[in-house]
């Protein structure tokens, strides 16, 4: 029997414990860019039953009320009972926030962007595919826009019965590569407990799962599975804990590129752990869509302090005519690394996006949002180079 070539990724959705505390730190640094741009920020969130901390370092000239931002926060997704376990107006929330450290700052802090070092030492990684207009890999993409439709359908009272908390899983078959097909789709949905088990099945099959394939000109006969234990009930903070930077692979490529290790959520643009990446994403796209390769990953490697990288990696995947040393040499000719010009040129510290809209469903590859790092204009100044 031909073994196949098949691949899984998954989502969450904005009511998934992990997902609420990313969306309170990304908050708390819109909040804190907004009033200071130069906020240096390092937020960290940790949720449970009916209870919030808030603990980091954050240095700005903002005035911001923790805990409000955090109560705005649940009550937009949907925790606003006692019934579901966490209540966005009586839940127990503890703010634990000092100032940056000065040894951070020396090395970061700089009048002029060029001259600015990066936040952190680390690896970060950028990853484009040709397999579909958004450069994104499938599987990802699925999932993401599966619990996006599932929790938009929630809020607008069309979702009978749904609570916050979900998850999707997508497994595609690329055993032909020129044409991938769906094997099986996963959705675990937290429900309330008197729901029609049986409607509630059928509607999230053919009210979300179907159209959402579809949309994707893919095939339906795929396998479905929904809430495999039987009933999902006590879910969010209530049913799991939720920390800050859990879900960096459903942030990122779904498992299909490579990650560094640190996550975004909660982090000013100095943490290159956060803007190098946006960066690597934004060259492994554009060399994509100029036709440099079909496939690219980046890797970006940054000391602390330091205004340039200490590395800049290339794989193609046997994708390029190119050699890697020659797309490394179109990339420190066409894209400036340095951490505060990826800052100036993305304006990542006045944003004209929010950052707690990132922290579900993606960082990358984001068609409902106007981001920077993922326009193509250096598509052009690419292609005159590898003429």
């Amino acid at each position: 029997m031909e073994r196949k070539n098949l691949f899984t990724s998954e989502s969450v959705s904005e009511g998934h414990p992990d997902k609420v505390c990313d969306q309170i730190a990304d908050a708390i640094l819109d909040e804190c860019l907004k009033q200071d741009p130069n906020s240096r920020v390092a937020c960290e969130v940790f949720v449970t039953t009916n209870y919030g901390l808030i603990g980091g370092e954050i240095t700005s000239k903002a005035n911001v009320n923790y805990e409000k931002v955090a109560r705005d926060v649940i009550r937009e997704i949907g925790y606003d009972s006692e019934e579901l376990g966490f209540n966005a107006d009586t839940c127990k929330i503890d703010v634990k926030i000092k100032k940056q450290s000065p040894d951070i700052a020396m090395g970061v802090d700089a009048n002029k962007p060029e001259e600015i070092g990066a936040g952190d030492q680390g690896i970060m990684f950028g990853y484009a595919t040709d397999e579909n207009e958004g450069y994104m890999p499938l599987p990802i993409v699925i999932a993401h826009k599966l619990v996006r439709v599932a929790t938009l359908m929630r809020k607008n009272d069309e979702f009978v019965g749904a609570r916050p908390d979900m998850k999707s899983q997508v497994t595609i078959d690329y055993s032909n590569l020129k044409k991938p097909r769906v094997t099986t789709v996963l959705m675990s949905i937290q429900h309330n407990p008197d729901i029609d088990i049986d409607k509630f099945i059928k509607f999230v099959k053919n009210n979300i799962i179907h159209p959402v394939v579809e949309s994707f000109g893919l095939n339906s006969d795929f396998e479905i599975l929904i809430n495999p234990t039987g009933k999902f009930v006590i879910g969010g903070p209530a049913g799991d804990t939720g920390v800050t930077g859990r879900k960096i692979i459903v942030d990122t490529y779904g498992g299909a590129g490579h990650h560094g290790g640190g996550a975004f959520s909660g982090k000013d643009p100095t943490k290159v752990d956060r803007s190098a990446s946006y960066m690597a994403r934004y060259i492994a796209k554009n060399l994509v869509a100029a036709g440099a390769m079909d496939k690219c990953e980046i890797q970006l490697g940054y000391a602390i302090g330091r205004n340039e990288p200490v590395s800049v990696h290339v794989d193609t995947f046997g994708t390029s005519k190119l050699s890697d040393d020659r797309i490394v040499e179109i990339i420190c000719q066409v894209f400036d690394l340095r951490p505060g010009m990826i800052i100036k040129n993305f304006s990542l510290t006045k944003p004209t996006f929010e950052y707690h809209k990132l922290s579900n469903y993606g960082h990358l590859g984001r068609p409902d949002l106007n981001l920077p790092w993922e326009k193509l204009d250096k598509v052009e100044d690419i292609k005159k180079l590898i003429k």
